[in-house]
């Protein structure tokens, strides 16, 4: 009888969840792991009770890790969101990559690196067409190091948005220590909407967001993202004087 409320109590998890009065369904990239959690879990209540709450409680873990919460998207067209939960560790001013096809102007670079308590689940940060993805072999730093960037594995999505075919947005899934497993659901030529879900990175990651030429961002270092909501840049302010600071 303990197993069957065990079991029941951990299906009612897996279907819907709700955890700080937020509600949120599971990712179907999670369903693996619970099953699979949930299964070992079960034979080992035939042979240790230790094990098999030890077994429940990871899986409950897995659970909670492929949550997909519901967010509130901006429906301004000018104001583009982060794609990812976690905090920003990087503001930088630069020329992106060649192979990204970014251009040779400067535009701002924002890093969001997510722990593996952070909502793990990918969004597209504005309204466009995918131009390209580029999947790049590499390291797995600390995704919270600057050069994460530069030599870990990532997949880049490039995005059209608006009427002007110039106006580019690129979004990096950056694989960090843990997290090795990238995935990407959207292909090249496919529309995309601001805040729908294109994929995630298993137990850790980074995204980096290189915003449009002319772009100020809107956020500073240290501060927390939500994915779908937090807005990186306002469009409309283009020119405007750059936030400084830091949350320590």
């Amino acid at each position: 009888m303990c197993a069957i409320i065990r079991l029941c109590g951990l299906l009612l998890v897996v279907r819907t969840m709700n955890f700080c009065g937020v509600d949120f369904s599971i990712h179907r990239e999670g369903f693996r792991f619970v099953a699979i959690g949930a299964g070992v879990s079960f034979v080992f209540l035939f042979f240790s009770a230790t094990l098999s709450w030890i077994g429940f409680i990871l899986t409950a873990f897995c659970a909670f890790f492929f949550r997909n919460p519901r967010r509130a998207i901006p429906s301004d067209e000018n104001l583009i969101v982060s794609p990812a939960d976690g905090k920003v560790v990087g503001i930088n001013l630069e020329v992106p990559p060649q192979e990204l096809g970014l251009g040779e102007d400067k535009r701002y670079r924002i890093s969001v690196c997510l722990s593996i308590l952070n909502v793990h689940v990918n969004r597209i940060p504005v309204n466009g067409k995918v131009k390209n993805v580029i999947y790049q072999p590499g390291s797995f730093l600390n995704a919270s190091l600057d050069k994460a960037s530069v030599f870990n594995e990532k997949n880049t999505m490039v995005i059209e948005f608006g009427k002007n075919a110039e106006n580019l947005i690129g979004v990096s899934q950056i694989a960090g220590v843990i997290a090795r497993r990238i995935v990407c659901e959207i292909h090249e030529g496919q529309d995309v909407k601001k805040g729908e879900i294109f994929g995630l990175i298993r137990f850790g990651s980074r995204c980096d967001v290189w915003l449009p030429v002319g772009a100020v961002p809107q956020v500073i270092l240290g501060q927390t993202t939500v994915a779908g909501e937090t807005v990186l840049t306002d469009l409309k302010r283009q020119g405007a004087t750059l936030l400084e600071g830091r949350i320590v």
